[in-house]
């Protein structure tokens, strides 16, 4: 038999401990303490469960009534309403600066280029921001707050310091639009911070060390000598097309179209972020034959397998054999550097040529828009010179 509003006020009155039915899974509670509540009742996945809808002196009969046929819907779908309860009132938590991180980075990763970048976000916020910010509600996050981050790295760590502060923006800039947050973003730094903060001086760009155009016909003509050595050839290779050393090293067999004299470097592996054509010379083609191995028609994996299983040389493979060779002052990027100055100075190609081959970006948004094309052939002429002044010494007539 249903309750009416008399009994239910006798029953809180006498404060006689134990449930009375209302009827559909509905209870009025009286705790052993004398306390009264509402609860619904249900069962879900074979097991019985209480569910707690509030005090008699705060929720009517009636709106006991109303929660518990809500609850008793979510049931009959197969939904715990206990769990549903606690997953709405989470959501509706504020949200701290953490749990906001988070979910930024989880939103974002698949967009990085590596798995590299997004253990540096974790790790710089992890140790600098969430100390202090972490347990803090994003909208109650203030400037003063951001400072104390910052003042302690801000001139001994520039870089990171720079680094965290755009990070701790991102963040926060991620939760305002998600209605976390009204407030302006304490850790702007136009018009904001850079008020406040001393200005960083400007960081000298570090060029990669590089042999001049001129030596490096001799350098390759004894790079070329060390046959036998996977790493040499690797080297080879990166020299032969100008190619950055992860480009070459995580190189695949797939990725070559031998007929064509392409390699088609995927996009996963390029800097821009885009798939990179590279028109191959008959020396680096005489390097993918050696190879080969003896026999294989249609060789798979990687170019140069190092000593695990699947997996490729180390990307100090190729700073070992300039180490060899009497070079420890060099780098292998810097080869790049030297390949452009050669075309630059020792070739009448268009900027934009050797730009292309370098997989450079090259000229504003709307020129990019409507150059569609990559320069394959040009860039082929470019290469096949480059070879040819490589293992021979002479450039190409002006």
């Amino acid at each position: 038999m249903a309750l009416n509003v008399k009994q239910v006020e006798k029953l809180v009155r006498d404060a006689q401990p134990g449930l009375t039915p209302d009827g559909n899974g509905l209870y009025l509670k009286v705790s052993p303490g004398g306390a009264a509540s509402w609860a619904y009742r249900f069962q879900i996945d074979g097991k019985r469960r209480l569910m707690g809808l509030g005090a008699c002196s705060l929720v009517t009969l009636a709106e006991a009534r109303e929660r518990a046929s809500e609850a008793r819907k979510k049931a009959s779908e197969g939904v715990d309403p206990i769990a549903a309860r606690e997953a709405t009132a989470k959501a509706l938590r504020p949200a701290t600066f953490r749990e906001v991180a988070a979910e930024y980075i989880a939103d974002h990763r698949a967009s990085w280029r590596n798995a590299k970048h997004a253990q540096q976000w974790e790790n710089t916020l992890k140790q600098y921001a969430h100390p202090k910010l972490g347990a803090k509600r994003v909208d109650q996050i203030t400037t003063e707050d951001i400072l104390t981050v910052l003042r302690p790295i801000w001139e001994t760590k520039a870089e990171t310091a720079r680094r965290l502060r755009n990070r701790i923006e991102l963040v926060i800039d991620a939760a305002r639009a998600k209605g976390l947050s009204t407030a302006p973003n304490p850790a702007a730094w136009r018009g904001h911070l850079d008020k406040l903060l001393p200005k960083r001086p400007a960081v000298t760009k570090r060029h990669h060390a590089a042999m001049d155009y001129r030596e490096v016909p001799a350098f390759y003509r004894r790079l070329a000598s060390d046959r036998g050595s996977l790493s040499s050839r690797a080297l080879r290779l990166a020299l032969l097309t100008a190619c950055r050393s992860s480009e070459v090293l995580l190189a695949r067999w797939e990725e070559f179209d031998l007929r064509g004299n392409v390699w088609v470097v995927p996009a996963e592996r390029m800097k821009a972020g885009k798939p990179h054509r590279v028109p191959l010379a008959q020396e680096a083609l005489n390097v993918l034959e050696s190879l080969k191995p003896a026999g294989d028609t249609g060789p798979a994996g990687h170019l140069f397998p190092g000593a695990k299983k699947d997996k490729p040389l180390s990307n100090m493979a190729m700073t070992m054999v300039l180490r060899k060779m009497g070079h420890g002052d060099l780098t292998v990027h810097g080869f790049r550097s030297t390949f452009r100055d050669w075309a630059a100075e020792a070739t009448s190609y268009p900027n934009i040529v050797a730009e292309q081959a370098l997989a450079h970006s090259v000229g504003s948004s709307v020129e990019k828009a409507y150059r569609r094309g990559d320069l394959l052939e040009q860039r082929r002429a470019l290469m096949a010179d480059w070879a040819a002044y490589l293992t021979g010494g002479a450039c190409p007539a002006a």
